[in-house]
């Protein structure tokens, strides 16, 4: 339907996105966040004229409405929406004679903007989304040149607007084993820019870019949130001019070379999201929502994993595994998924990455023998594939130098003794696609952990040397669609060193993401958290570590690591075959309550509480219907308060009377040290302790006045139920 209106209202989930569309000037975001309710005409028409400021010496010194796409030519000195250059010439793009058509649907409503440069010679189409599902907003452009002349396109940087009261950010740095640090700056003048260049979003990639109302929590401050799916380079920023402009924009990030249109040709961005909120919980919400909805969301109950990488390294032996697999189903596993050092040669990381061939010594049967046993005991089979990586010690690499990456100075250092496979050779992407399916095929393989731990540096594509970054995200998409389609029910794992590659780019071809390589429980604590403001519980795998971390070497309790990992895709990253029959059933204890909530968990709706402690932490998952709530109280640190006052329960129904009790899956009221007296526990024989004298409150008192919290030393937590009577 073409629209002629000067201004257009897009509507759905609760969330609603006004928009100037007139003069024949790219979009304009006028509104973006709370429902404004049905708008007639003559509002919008109000909105309009609203929002223009008071004009003084010229438009480039005043605040104007700033379309969603920026440009230099008309009088913007912020970043460029659009970075392009013909030869030194066609560098200043001006985008005009836009024609709006809308579209409405089950989804949501949408917007398409077709404008033209025609000195330059480029048309440029902008579609900007509001979903049904949570009210997320969406938005991406394609560029067509039109011209005879190639035009290389440098970025395409799209943008939402911030109200002036959004004065302070939130974003996420981090490293290996410590993915999605917070940090929380004010909202100065000038630009935040966060890029990444390793050729996928990172370990210290921000996940998203936040701004909202100084002192915005987790309940209060209204917030906006954006993110780029994509899984390659890019960037994300967050700028302020000095007229009082306020933006978050997102871009992927293209090498030199990377997209030269041709006559005719075209470019389109990766979906540029953004979600808003009163409060962090409600934009995780609305994500949440969005994500689910997806037709490729995983549609069935997420089987709790054994993953063998912790438990024997490279140390692989049919008997151990076999073992190891029984220990697994006897504890509740559902999924047995066979890590890095099943293929020839394998008994280290120096060597034979790319040699996607079993190893006969190790495995004279072939996976058989495994295989069959882990089916036997009703469990799924899965194994660790690293498809774009090659160790130069390796039969594929003795015998294709030339599929290893090079931009003209040979192959660059290595990280972890390996280099990038350049699957933009279709030689080599048929290789190791036939190898992998083959495997797939042939022990009838139901997962696939697919790792990617070096980063692309130098990647250029031999013998060229031409940039082939971007070529590589696009060929693992490819792969994973292409193995997904011939291998019904396959699904697949995103894995990058942990938590290198989370985002809804790759989203759309796997099911599931691994947060971080680190499992020390104080630590995941964090990087849940924060991965969770995107990624709701049943994509992200959360496993059960060892009573010692491997990668902190802190000690924690079995109570304290259970805990932690049951807010996720469950699994076990321990050796099962060493540990004492105590921790063994609580263990056991901890797999069959995530099994028993697991429902919950990945339906419900994550809260957290604002508790003013950074030492303390309340979060739970609240039905959809509010009739059942799961909390954990938390103290992550030594609080300068003790005890720790009350605590308070978000999410619940004022109107409904709850009853509260304290749940210890596995464990035995003994161990229930620091609990108040409503919370005092006596063992059940259902595989948890609950209070025999359960608590029993409305829920606005519940929310507005809460419970005496449990007195907690460092990395210790309670599990607190809350059900309506």
């Amino acid at each position: 339907m073409t629209i002629t209106d000067p201004v257009v209202h897009l509507a759905a989930g609760g969330t609603s996105l006004v928009i100037a569309t007139d003069g024949g000037e790219l979009p304009r975001i006028l509104h973006w966040g709370e429902f404004l309710g049905p708008l007639t005409a003559d509002d919008l028409a109000g909105l309009l004229a609203s929002s223009r400021p008071v004009l003084r010496d010229s438009v480039v010194s005043v605040p104007q409405p700033v379309p969603v796409l920026a440009q230099l030519a008309t009088g913007w000195l912020g970043r460029p929406g659009l970075l392009g250059d013909s030869g030194g010439t066609r560098w200043a793009p001006c985008f005009r004679h836009a024609v709006y058509t809308a579209q409405l649907s089950e989804a949501g409503q949408s917007l398409s903007c077709t404008a033209i440069d025609p000195e330059y010679a480029l048309e440029l189409t902008l579609t900007i989304e509001v979903l049904e599902a949570g009210g997320v907003v969406r938005q991406r452009a394609e560029l067509r040149n039109t011209d005879a002349t190639p035009y290389e396109v440098q970025r395409i940087e799209l943008a939402f607007p911030l109200p002036n009261d959004a004065t302070e950010v939130l974003d996420f740095t981090g490293r290996w084993a410590r993915e999605r640090s917070p940090q929380r700056l004010p909202l100065n003048v000038g630009e935040w820019v966060r890029e990444s260049r390793g050729g996928k979003p990172g370990l210290e990639n921000t996940l998203l870019t936040i701004a909202g109302e100084s002192g915005f929590g987790a309940r209060s401050g209204v917030v906006r949130a954006t993110h780029l799916a994509w899984s390659g380079n890019q960037v994300q920023a967050i700028e302020r001019t000095p007229s009082d402009v306020r933006r978050l924009t997102g871009a992927e990030t293209l090498a030199p070379g990377e997209v030269v249109l041709g006559a005719g040709e075209s470019y389109a961005t990766p979906w540029f999201y953004g979600s808003w909120g009163v409060g962090l919980d409600e934009v995780q919400a609305r994500f949440h929502a969005f994500v689910r909805s997806r037709p490729q969301h995983p549609g069935t109950r997420r089987p709790v994993i054994v993953n063998t990488w912790e438990a024997v390294y490279f140390d692989h032996d049919l008997d151990t595994l076999l073992r190891l697999a029984e220990a697994g189903a006897a504890a509740g596993a559902e999924r047995f998924v066979l890590d890095d050092g099943w293929f020839t040669g394998r008994r280290d990381d120096t060597t034979s990455l790319g040699d996607w061939q079993l190893d006969d010594g190790l495995w004279p049967a072939g996976l058989n023998p495994l295989v069959e046993r882990v089916r036997e005991l009703g469990m799924e089979f899965g194994l660790w594939f690293e498809p774009e990586m090659v160790n130069l010690d390796s039969r594929l690499a003795r015998e294709h130098p030339e599929w290893i990456f090079d931009a003209g100075h040979g192959a660059g250092p290595s990280s972890r003794f390996q280099h990038v496979l350049d699957l933009g050779h279709e030689e080599a992407y048929e290789h190791v696609f036939a190898q992998i399916s083959g495997l797939v095929d042939r022990y009838s393989i139901d997962y696939i952990k697919w790792d990617h731990n070096r980063y692309l540096l130098d990647a250029g594509h031999t013998p060229s040397g031409r940039a082939g970054l971007r070529r590589q995200t696009l060929q693992a998409y490819r792969m994973m669609a292409q193995l997904k389609a011939e291998h019904s029910g396959l699904e697949i794992e995103s894995c990058a060193s942990g938590g290198g590659r989370v985002d809804l780019g790759v989203l759309e071809f796997t099911d599931r993401v691994w947060p971080s390589d680190c499992n020390d429980p104080h630590e995941r604590a964090q990087i849940q958290r924060w991965t969770g403001l995107l990624l709701p519980p049943e994509l992200q795998g959360t496993h059960i570590g060892a009573h010692e971390s491997h990668t902190t070497h802190r000690a924690h309790p079995v109570s304290f690591r259970g805990e932690k990992a049951i807010w996720g895709h469950l699994g076990l990253e321990v050796d099962l075959l060493e540990l004492g029959e105590a921790e063994l059933a609580a263990v056991t204890g901890w797999i069959a309550f995530h099994k028993a909530n697991r429902e919950l968990l990945h339906s419900g709706v994550g809260v957290h509480a604002d508790l003013g402690d950074p030492a303390l932490r309340l979060e739970g998952v609240v039905s959809a219907d509010r009739s059942e709530a799961l909390y954990g109280f938390t103290a992550l640190d030594r609080s300068t308060t003790w005890p720790n006052g009350r605590i308070r329960f978000p999410g619940l129904d004022d109107a409904r009377r709850y009853r509260v009790s304290v749940v210890a899956p596995g464990e035995t009221a003994a161990h229930r040290e620091g609990l108040p007296p409503w919370a005092r526990t006596d063992a059940a024989g259902d595989g948890f302790a609950e209070a025999s004298a359960a608590l029993e409150l409305p829920g606005a008192v519940l929310r507005a006045v809460g419970v005496e919290a449990p007195a907690l030393d460092p990395d210790r937590s309670v599990l607190i139920r809350v059900v309506a009577l």
